[in-house]
């Protein structure tokens, strides 16, 4: 009795804590579980590194990441990486790695899988960014000569590092030569490549002219992008795919591009097929000395270049395209306007000439009142397009000669046709309804100029580096700040100013 006593008594003991409890018991036998504790890159196994690189670990409910960032133009395909783990064996698709000796190629995310004893195991992402992340292009003439002139190409090659997102390309020829008006006048140059053959670039549809805007008045670099995503999302038939990449002439580095398409015939640009034309209304100052161009017979403003195709002043086409933008004027500006059958409605297609105008209207695209880069299109049998957009560094406020500073007012509403149009009760109650549909889209549109914004986060920082704009003024910016942040909260407090105005204007109508 008194043996089972004192057994009862050790248990009651044991279960008041007098113990060590179950859980907090540690087996001896298990083993640790795996993991990888540390991951760099170190010049002494890197000789193309200029500094040792320690990546920082990054744990979240969707996994584990190392994340680094290399901020020159290295080759990154054969990186030895420098790493302390915990457990038996790590490896990369199956292989063995070892510190400081394997090779691996961290262009795209490389997963490291670690094992223990046990057979456990877990994997992390290796993120390793190479200089700021966007596409590379290097550009090579020939005898290294500088691409000095507007009218005259030199003959070269380009290689594209396509990074993460796009295609590697090697040794394409082109020609290439500079391009612009205004922009010319910068340091940045903006330029006109020209491949001799065909090629998809930057994911964008294969043709041979891209276009390389400089974006240097822009200190954002995102006006031009960010008013083609209202056309992406608007009736417009096409509107220029851009991409943007980090740009080295002859292995000098240049600065961060915006990459487009140009605006031009093209089943894959303006698809006009074989009798159609391209049209842009322009200032003779501006004109080429083989260009053909009419003026227009009602305004007074309006040079009309004949971008597509090429043609004689003599020939049945000009004759053609000549009459039918004097029909429409004269329509526009007869006292039988409105009439569905004779009136303007009979030559122009409605949800182009509206979107087009409600995109430079919101974003008071400087040049859209009358003055140049507005494009329209037609194919004989139908009826005249608006568009393509073209041209939007200057808008969204950024000028300091005009009105088109302040988010207040109208503007294109005082572009000739469109001044006319607007006469027209039934136009202005269309134009009024479509407005709605981008006054919806303005959270989307925030978002848009935000994405993009963390896309640029490094490039930004390079291009400043090399042309040094942030904090100066760069004609024609009504104001200028210190930070890239300041002109990215600037351009979205204007865009959604705009808006505002725009909704109680519109109302108001």
């Amino acid at each position: 009795m008194k043996k089972i006593s004192s057994l009862i008594i050790l248990i009651f003991i044991s279960s008041c804590g007098g113990g060590t409890n179950n859980e907090n018991t540690i087996n001896p036998n298990l083993l640790p579980p795996p993991s990888l504790d540390s991951f760099s890159f170190l010049m002494i196994n890197n000789s193309n590194l200029n500094d040792d690189l320690s990546l920082s670990h990054n744990s979240s409910l969707i996994g584990d990441k190392f994340i680094g960032r290399i901020e020159e133009n290295i080759n990154v395909s054969e990186l030895i990486p420098t790493f302390t783990y915990t457990g038996s064996n790590i490896t990369v698709n199956g292989i063995s790695q070892q510190s400081g000796t394997s090779k691996n190629n961290f262009t795209n995310i490389v997963t490291y899988t670690v094992s223990n004893a046990d057979g456990l195991v877990k994997s992390y992402q290796i993120d390793l960014t190479k200089f700021t992340g966007l596409p590379v292009i290097h550009l090579f003439t020939d005898e290294s000569a500088p691409i000095v002139s507007k009218d005259d190409y030199i003959e070269g090659d380009v290689d594209v590092d396509g990074w993460r997102d796009f295609e590697n390309l090697n040794n394409l020829s082109m020609k290439i030569r500079g391009r612009g008006n205004s922009t010319w006048g910068h340091p940045k140059k903006p330029f006109q490549m020209k491949l001799s053959d065909k090629s998809s670039f930057l994911g964008m549809p294969s043709d041979k002219k891209w276009l390389f805007l400089a974006e240097y008045s822009d200190k954002t670099m995102l006006r031009n992008t960010i008013a083609f995503e209202l056309g992406y999302i608007s009736n417009l038939d096409w509107t220029p795919a851009g991409e943007f990449a980090e740009v080295f002439i002859n292995d000098q580095y240049n600065g961060t591009y915006n990459v487009t398409q140009k605006v031009e015939e093209s089943d894959n640009r303006v698809a006009i097929g074989e009798n159609g034309y391209l049209l842009e209304l322009d200032q003779l100052s501006k004109l080429d000395s083989d260009d053909i161009y009419f003026e227009s017979v009602i305004t007074d403003k309006f040079i009309i270049n004949i971008k597509e195709p090429s043609i004689e002043s003599t020939s049945d086409q000009y004759t053609y395209i000549k009459n039918l933008i004097r029909d429409f004027e004269e329509a526009l500006y007869s006292n039988d306007f409105q009439n569905e059958n004779n009136g303007y409605k009979k030559y122009i297609d409605l949800e182009s000439f509206i979107d087009w105008y409600l995109i430079n209207e919101i974003t008071k695209n400087v040049d859209s009142q009358w003055y140049s880069s507005i494009y329209l299109n037609v194919i004989p049998g139908e009826k005249i397009k608006m568009g393509p957009l073209w041209d939007f560094d200057l808008a969204f406020g950024n000028t300091d000669y005009a009105d088109t500073e302040y988010y207040e007012g109208w503007w294109v509403r005082y572009n000739p046709w469109y001044e006319r149009l607007f006469d027209d009760p039934a136009f202005t109650d269309m134009v009024k309804t479509r407005f709605n549909y981008f006054k919806a889209n303005e959270d989307y549109i925030i978002q848009t100029i935000n994405m993009y914004a963390d896309k640029l986060k490094w490039a930004q920082e390079k291009n400043n580096e090399k042309w040094i704009t942030l904090g100066q003024y760069v004609w024609p910016n009504p104001v200028y700040y210190e930070t890239y942040e300041e002109e990215i909260q600037h351009l979205k407090s204007w865009y959604l100013n705009r808006m505002e105005w725009l909704d109680s204007a519109f109302k108001n109508l």
